[in-house]
């Protein structure tokens, strides 16, 4: 079995490309980056510019499922010039992709799994997601997902099962979210931020990749949360780390007035409030290894503070 993936040497794509030799699945992947390229066994490299659409057609060879993990970070401030990049990187991947598999044979490909983000859902705290829900937030997060996830549809012309996984607050030690949440509550600067009320659904990272196999080995298709079963506020995820870490609080919330003025429009990440629901891929067997917030955090968190994998 040989799985083609793009961004496989993002914080997410490591641990699916780790998950994947061990369970003896080999590994294509592209990348922008000629410098990049291996080839060692299971682990083969090819080169793609999805910005001018050029693409190795030689990465579909003998590939039976395709995960998609491609665009540019959303943590870096959203001026106009990269709100454009934003969109415009996984748009161009998966119209690089399609072109791809249009000059190629197919017929042995099974899967096509998109990531995508729970930001599609409407900011709420009083609401509970479910991948049934049809109104998309009002932000330009909302607007991203919405077109990143109906260009993941295109697929479907191929004959191939369609997966789009909306992941949410990936917990790990490597990269991410987490390591800038501990570092403040270790030095005894943390604080929730806004009213600390918002929602956070989260995933362990193990949990995560072992959910984008799943589906492909379940050969499953449609819209699947990529989140734990218990979601937390932004005041609960806060105490939790400093519980863990050994550290108090004693800080008040950080104002929303503040992280605005510091981050711009792209403090909406932290203030948004999405309590989303795991309950479609547990009801198709899927047992999390990570269900709870603290067990997550001890996986990947020491009590001096640096962080750990799991």
């Amino acid at each position: 079995m040989r799985f083609l993936i793009t961004g496989a040497t993002g914080l997410i794509g490591k641990e699916i490309v780790a998950l994947c030799h061990k369970r003896n699945i080999a590994v294509n992947y592209l990348t922008t980056s000629k410098e990049k390229i291996v080839s060692r066994g299971r682990y083969q490299g090819f080169y793609w510019d999805p910005d001018s659409g050029e693409i190795d057609l030689a990465c579909f060879s003998e590939v039976s499922a395709i995960i998609n993990l491609a665009g540019a970070s959303i943590s870096k401030r959203w001026t106009d010039h990269y709100k454009k990049e934003i969109l415009a990187s996984r748009i161009n991947s998966l119209k690089t992709l399609y072109k791809g598999l249009e000059q190629v044979d197919s017929k042995k490909i099974t899967s096509f799994v998109s990531a995508s983000a729970i930001g599609i859902y409407p900011n709420s705290l009083g609401s509970y997601y479910t991948e049934d829900e049809k109104r998309v937030d009002d932000s330009f997060l909302g607007e991203v997902v919405n077109a990143w996830e109906k260009e993941a549809d295109s697929f479907e012309t191929f004959d191939l099962n369609v997966l789009k996984i909306r992941i949410g607050l990936v917990l790990s030690a490597e990269g991410g979210a987490l390591p800038q949440m501990v570092r403040p509550i270790k030095n005894c600067v943390g604080a929730a931020l806004g009213s600390g009320e918002q929602w956070q659904s989260w995933v362990h990272i193990e949990d995560l990749a072992r959910i984008f196999l799943f589906v492909v080995e379940h050969e499953l298709k449609g819209v699947y949360n990529g989140v734990g079963p218990n979601a937390v506020t932004n005041k609960k995820l806060i105490r939790e780390i400093a519980k863990v870490l050994d550290r108090p609080l004693i800080l008040p919330n950080v104002p929303e007035f503040v992280l605005k003025t510091i981050l711009g429009e792209m403090s909406y990440l932290l203030l948004a409030s999405q309590r989303v629901s795991s309950k479609k891929i547990e009801d198709e067997g899927f047992v999390f290894h990570f269900p709870n917030i603290d067990m997550a955090l001890h996986s990947t968190c020491k009590s001096d503070g640096e962080p750990r994998s799991s």
